[in-house]
């Protein structure tokens, strides 16, 4: 693997990550010697005070107690900081001047700004709003809605009082969205009157009678229309109470007493993708995502005061709780609302260009959209404030590492990052101390004892297995919504190996502590009952002009697996044999033969989450005639009745 970067000495002593190793090195009398392998280790092994120490240096606001760690000999009731109190929305506020904090840009180009003072004076007024309809602590408050700044204030008011937030974006269909939010019975819905994607205006007013119908909970409405728009005409429905923009406008701002709630109060639900049956609710606590964002931020990003963040994502992925946070640093957030090539295919970097952004975060999808495409942006744009590229969503290619550096900015830090919604966060991640390789992330987060384990629950080294934290850690989930005795909670994390973290990430762990991910392990291929990780595949694939975006899947088959790889085609190609034949090849070369596919069929697209996200395992049920328990969960349900009865499949 090729070193890419490497920060400058001066970039090292003035980051956040050697000011906060002189403080944890002078409070606890270690010698860490500017090594990131140092300061893991110690965080690991002394997690309470390494925890403690994350609220200290980032100046939480609240009141610090004296326990930092409840144990437990069950995992996720190991409890830290836990008679420590605070107010998230205290936190995501922590300056009132004039001083720009939010901007949003539509994909019109339509641009609206708030500052710190007007953050402030918006969320207090939606305070206001809520105790007046009589939302308390524990209630939920859902929103429909696109990335805009009311989304934020909406979540900041929220929070503010203790209240449950939960979020879906516009994309969601009406099914997908009271299959949700149904489950959790809240009390108020905000909404917006439409969405605009790749220069479509698309109506999602019109949903709502469904949703009131199917949520009977949902008796108050806020109704928002889209920034620059004047609000769509719709029909009310008796019984249920609206109220729009102005009503909230016209509320006199109140000093409220913002009341400080236990650091494990719960903060916010979030949904797993859906794909394989009723989403899970996943209830997520208060202290420990603000504790988890800030040293991610502040320590692995170099998030300082003033840098502008730009992660481009809707509110119904955790990139966007994750975006959020950025504001308890004191840092600008940017929220981009449409499709990220609209008109042009550089469009996101002429905005991180002249917004002056700092941290870029997009997919590995988007990445690899742009190498094929072989855009030289670097050649047109300059980039200057731009510092750290994040990538997640999928594993990024070794290709999509290069393209970076030859195509984007010589000079930046290419952070490939891999968590999920389960924690709002990351388990492995960049940071500023080490080096970047291509294809490789970079290190543990710290305070995660991350490792890979084989079948039998061994620590690996240069070995495929399955990504594990061995460790308890303050962004465990408190619960699942309606979970009765965590039985399902228990049976998603805990089922493989014994009071250990168990991930469903295919991995390795490298001699560097680096990790790469092949996948998710409910996607491994078992061809002669060898496990392989569908990323090896991709990877070989996506080199191909001639294709545009692939899935392979294991197919059941003479009492084994056979490889399928499906193929959409870029204009102008066909797949004829001689390609199938050099893709073959290449995989067979660069992979193993292991990996080369046993038939390859072309199709028009692919199934994928509302996040983009390609969904083997829905691929896989339906060509082997399973049922698909979950299609509201897919943005492109109807696609697969293309896999069905393929006749290349039944011989």
């Amino acid at each position: 693997m090729r070193k890419l970067w490497s920060a400058s000495k001066s970039e090292i002593k003035n980051s956040n990550l050697a000011n906060y190793e002189g403080y944890i090195s002078q409070k606890y009398n270690q010698k860490f010697k500017g090594n990131y392998k140092n300061i893991l280790t110690w965080s690991i092994k002394n997690s309470a005070k390494f925890w403690e120490s994350i609220w200290d240096y980032s100046k939480v606001k609240g009141n610090k107690g004296s326990i930092n760690l409840k144990k437990s000999k069950t995992f996720y009731k190991n409890y830290f900081l836990s008679d420590y109190k605070l107010n998230f929305a205290e936190n995501l506020l922590p300056k009132n001047d004039n001083s720009k904090a939010i901007t949003f840009i539509s994909e019109n180009g339509y641009k609206e700004k708030r500052t710190w003072k007007q953050l402030n004076i918006n969320s207090n007024k939606i305070i206001s709003f809520l105790k007046s309809n009589n939302i308390k602590s524990g209630d939920r408050v859902v929103a429909y809605l696109p990335n805009i700044i009311e989304t934020v204030e909406y979540f900041i008011g929220t929070s503010a009082i203790g209240a449950i937030w939960s979020s879906c974006s516009p994309d969601f269909g009406v099914k997908g969205v009271i299959e949700r939010f149904a489950q959790i019975k809240p009390k108020i819905l905000v909404i917006a009157d439409r969405y605009y994607y790749n220069g479509k205006e698309i109506n999602v007013i019109e949903r709502l009678p469904e949703i009131l119908k199917k949520i009977k909970s949902i008796k108050r409405v806020v109704v928002l229309s889209y920034p620059g728009k004047k609000l769509t005409k719709f029909k009310k429905i008796k019984g249920i109470k609206y109220f729009y923009s102005k009503d909230i406008k016209n509320i006199k701002k109140t000093n409220h007493i913002l009341k400080k709630f236990n650091f494990n109060h719960p903060l916010a639900i979030l949904y797993s993708s859906g794909t394989t049956g009723k989403p899970k609710c996943i209830c997520h606590r208060t202290g420990g995502v603000l504790l988890q964002h800030l040293k991610e931020h502040q320590l692995h990003c170099e998030i300082k005061p003033g840098d502008n963040i730009f992660y481009f994502t809707t509110c119904g992925w955790m990139m966007w709780n994750w975006l959020v946070s950025s504001l308890a640093s004191k840092a600008s957030i940017l929220l981009f609302d449409g499709f990220p090539m609209y008109k042009k295919n550089d469009l996101l970097f002429k905005v991180v260009d002249k917004e002056k952004v700092k941290l870029l975060g997009v997919s590995a999808k988007y990445i690899d959209s742009l190498k094929k495409l072989n855009l030289k942006i670097k050649s047109k744009f300059k980039l200057k404030n731009l510092k750290v590229i994040c990538s997640t969503g999928s594993p990024l290619s070794n290709e999509g590492f290069e393209y970076i550096y030859k195509k984007v900015k010589k000079n930046v830090h290419l952070s490939s990052i891999s968590g999920g919604t389960d924690i709002v966060s990351c388990f492995v991640l960049g940071n500023i101390y080490q080096p970047v390789y291509s294809g490789e992330i970079q290190a543990n987060g710290l305070g995660l004892d991350v490792k890979v384990y084989s079948e039998k629950g061994k620590s690996k080294i240069n070995q495929k297995g399955e990504l594990v934290c061995c460790s308890p850690f303050p962004c465990v989930p408190i619960k699942f919504w309606k979970d009765n005795n965590n039985k399902k909670f228990e049976k998603a994390y805990f089922k493989r190996f014994k009071n250990t973290w168990h991930h469903g990430d295919y991995a390795l762990k490298t001699k560097r502590g680096g990790y790469i991910i092949y996948g998710r392990s409910d996607a491994t291929l078992n061809p002669g009952g060898v496990r392989l990780g569908t990323a090896e595949i991709y990877s070989e694939v996506e080199k191909f002009k001639e294709i545009k975006e692939s899935i392979v899947v294991g197919q059941s088959w003479d009492n084994d697996i056979r490889i399928i790889l499906f193929v959409i085609l870029n204009n102008k190609y066909e797949l004829n044999e001689e390609l199938k034949l050099k893709m073959k090849k290449q995989i067979r070369f660069n992979a193993s033969p292991r990996h080369v596919p046993s038939k390859i069929i072309q199709v028009s697209d692919i199934p994928r989450t509302k996040n983009n996200k390609i969904v083997e395992l829905a691929v896989k049920n339906i060509i082997e005639g399973n049922q698909i328990k979950n299609k509201e969960a897919l943005a492109n349900p109807k696609i697969l009745d293309e896999f069905k009865d393929i006749k290349e499949l039944k011989h």
